[in-house]
């Protein structure tokens, strides 16, 4: 799959990227997702110049191996005025990927209301990463049955709370039992 960064196309290429444990990926955007803010782990690791970034909406990265259903899950949270904690595969400029334990939050103006996103990103642990690339395949694959990004998107969603059911817990208690290395997410 392919994914589209406005002027080029970035395929990946299966190359695996990683940073330091103790660096942080950092990111702030308007409440469109566009980017106002990067620093500079998150341009050396994706590769990116910040003057391809600032503007650019946020999915300028995005890998086409995190579910529809992950992002949708995102912003449904954020619009609810809510942080969120995710698994994401990011795609660099470069084609590599990297995987993150992102910290997404709303950012509040003097008057408390929303003015845009915060994301904080950490490197997860390789065992939580298989851990969750098995949930996330799932997603995939129920998504690849469908005809239409939405119906895909639609399809990955239904998965995704069916399995949150079984397991009794959200979204945000599986990121947490997985870093916890509970999740069981196979």
């Amino acid at each position: 799959m392919r994914t589209s960064t406005g002027t080029r196309t970035v395929v990946p290429t299966g190359e695996v990227r990683t940073f330091a444990p103790d660096e942080l990926i950092v990111s702030k955007t308007d409440l469109q997702g566009r980017i106002t803010y990067v620093n500079g782990t998150f341009r050396r690791v994706s590769g990116y110049d910040e003057s391809e970034l600032l503007g650019r909406p946020h999915n300028v990265i995005r890998h086409p191996d995190t579910p529809r259903a992950v992002f949708r899950l995102l912003w449904d949270e954020l619009r609810a005025g809510r942080e969120m904690f995710a698994y994401i595969n990011n795609l660099a400029k470069d084609g590599a990927s990297y995987w993150v334990l992102a910290h997404v939050t709303p950012s509040r103006g003097a008057d408390g209301g929303v003015v845009g996103y915060h994301s904080s990103r950490r490197l997860p642990e390789p065992a939580a990463v298989a851990e969750i690339e098995a949930l996330y395949a799932r997603l995939r694959a129920a998504e690849s049955t469908q005809p239409t990004p939405r119906a895909a998107l639609e399809a990955s969603s239904t998965l995704l709370d069916h399995e949150l059911a079984a397991r009794g817990c959200t979204y945000d208690e599986l990121v947490w039992q997985v870093v916890a290395g509970q999740g069981r997410a196979a």
